[in-house]
């Protein structure tokens, strides 16, 4: 297994700097691995990440891991906390990880020659046990990991947008396929104000065609 200062060497150089949930994000990736038996970084897809925000926590869990967005072995469900569920596709256990409540306190103990408390986090969340910093759960994930990785080459057709829906994320209601932002799920809401040119707001065909 990869040492701590090469994984957080790796965190850093997606930041140019190293910080205090960068080491977090390490640690929770380490011990999911000790706790699940599996080698961290992992050379293949076997390990599936559910992290609980976006930032720089998750590039250290990234790190650790080597489950990223673009390789879709790490989802983010942003609850806004310093949390992630780290599963095992083999055999379906799965444990949640995340900080102890108190741990910013805590972490003063082990770096008491720090400047100030930003600095006594960065050094001590390196320096803690790891059950003095973090806590685990066992879980098990309300949606399969199998649903959301979903199948390869998979596609459908919005019948109301006309954009392409990949993944088995279309929704089918009373005999459409929608998209998720046509069932009113988006996020988004259009406008007139974007100055684009009269082509853009016209579905390309080229989606259709692949």
């Amino acid at each position: 297994m990869t040492i701590l200062p090469e994984l957080l060497d790796a965190s850093a150089a997606l930041h140019r700097h190293l910080c205090p949930r960068q080491v977090l994000g390490v640690r929770m990736g380490m011990l999911a691995g000790e706790l699940l038996g599996l080698a961290l970084p992992q050379t293949d897809k076997r390990l599936y990440v559910v992290a609980e925000t976006d930032g720089c926590a998750v590039d250290g869990i990234s790190a650790a891991t080597n489950c990223w967005v673009g390789r879709r072995t790490l989802r983010v469900e942003d609850f806004g906390k310093v949390a992630a569920t780290f599963v095992d596709t083999q055999t379906d256990r799965a444990v949640r990880i995340a900080p102890r409540s108190g741990c910013r306190e805590q972490a003063r103990v082990y770096a008491p020659e720090a400047r100030n408390k930003w600095e006594a986090q960065l050094l001590g969340y390196q320096r803690m046990p790891a059950e003095a910093l973090l806590m685990a759960q066992s879980v098990q994930l309300k949606i399969a990991v199998a649903r959301l990785v979903s199948r390869p080459g998979v596609k459908a057709l919005c019948d109301v947008c006309g954009e392409e829906i990949m993944n088995e994320r279309e929704v089918v209601r009373e005999g459409q396929v929608l998209c998720r932002a046509c069932a009113g799920e988006g996020y988004y809401w259009l406008t007139a104000d974007f100055p684009a040119p009269a082509w853009a707001g016209r579905r390309s065909d080229c989606l259709a065609a692949q």
